[in-house]
């Protein structure tokens, strides 16, 4: 029922620990993202509870519901609440997230639980939930499982009383942690686990994935593929290009074309709509932008297996590359992370979105 995008050696791997039933009391997977580690801790963690299960077990297994298995994941606090929640308060919102696909990034977790931009972490009050669950008798005999999604969001109280459990855990426990930063975790966390390394997946192994579970022609998959660059999570993400990228892409092309015909005031009126969006999403057409200006100049180099371009920014490429050159490059992705820092810092957006737009007229003709 969960099943990881290949990873065959990382499975065969965990399967012999079951075979062998000499498991270690914590496992790390590590890798980048979108390459299967969420999935393959949930593949592992329910095959690990269903192992002395008996057929109700099993059936609650599958549905995440076994009293055995257990999850631990970065959340946010509502507003006036007196405390800092647990993961047990958004544990539906976890299961539905994980039903529909393990293949999901934070920002992706973050927009189910709220609409609003928020600031999340496994807060210290998550600890002694923790150590309550796992101090249980196991409800059939077997393994109690604990599968904490990106432990670096750990509060340094809550990561401290976690390293005292991995020192002395109790029977038949196991800890998956699964990572995108493990450089983040406390030394004394990781070693205490046994980190398994996961890799980028390849491209024909999303191609194949994405026609068998997602029903796409070959053609589209093996475009998307190539441009997910070795995550299935950002394929996914590709398959209906987010209203806001798609935005983010209009008003790229937009400027560019303004800058070369030397609009100044149609420029002006581009600033001025940028800046009535929100922060958050300004600085995320930045990063958009750093992105596009980044594969335009690899574009000149005509590898295509280097370019993470989708099918509308490939076409708008044909002709844009020529524009970002060795010359400019590095002062173009200069004035986009000055822009970053400076709508970090407050400053008036439409000065700065002007006055790079207007940078842009001169660095676009080097």
């Amino acid at each position: 029922m969960y099943r990881a995008i290949a990873q065959d050696a990382v499975r065969q791997r965990l399967q012999q620990f079951i075979a062998a039933r000499r498991l270690p009391h914590a496992l790390l997977f590590c890798g980048p993202e979108g390459c299967g580690k969420l999935a393959m801790a949930v593949e592992f963690a329910v095959d690990l509870v269903k192992l002395d299960a008996d057929e109700r077990g099993k059936r609650m297994a599958d549905a995440l519901q076994h009293p055995d298995l257990h999850f631990v994941f970065p959340v946010y606090k509502p507003e006036g609440s007196s405390s800092a929640p647990t993961s047990e308060l958004f544990m539906a919102e976890w299961r539905d997230a994980i039903r529909n696909s393990c293949y999901f990034d934070l920002p992706a977790w973050v927009g189910q639980l709220t609409k609003e931009a928020k600031k999340v972490q496994i807060y210290a009050e998550e600890s002694a939930r923790i150590v309550h669950k796992l101090n249980l008798m196991s409800s059939q005999g077997g393994y109690k499982v604990m599968v904490i999604w990106l432990p670096e969001f750990m509060h340094e109280s809550c990561a401290n009383k976690i390293l005292k459990i991995l020192e002395e855990p109790p029977q038949h426990t196991v800890f998956i942690l699964v990572s995108e930063h493990p450089e983040r975790l406390l030394d004394t966390i990781v070693s205490r686990c046994q980190r398994i390394d996961f890799k980028g997946l390849a491209d024909a192994e999303i191609e194949e994935a994405l026609c068998a579970q997602r029903g796409l022609d070959s053609s589209m998959a093996r475009t998307i593929a190539h441009s997910a660059a070795g995550s299935y999570t950002r394929a996914l993400q590709l398959i209906s290009v987010s209203a806001d990228e798609a935005l983010f892409f209009s008003m790229f092309v937009l400027l560019m074309r303004k800058c070369y015909l030397r609009d100044i005031r149609e420029m002006r009126d581009w600033a001025r709509q940028v800046s009535e969006w929100g922060r958050e999403r300004q600085k995320d057409f930045l990063a958009y932008c750093q992105r596009l200006i980044r594969e335009n100049f690899m574009y000149n180099f005509h590898r295509p297996e280097l370019n993470y371009l989708s099918e509308q920014e490939n076409q708008f490429s044909v002709n844009f590359a020529r524009f970002v050159n060795e010359r400019n490059v590095i002062p173009i992705m200069d004035e986009l992370s000055q822009a970053q820092r400076d709508i970090e810092q407050n400053t008036n957006s439409q000065m700065v979105f002007f006055d790079f737009a207007l940078r842009m007229i001169v660095l676009l003709i080097q």
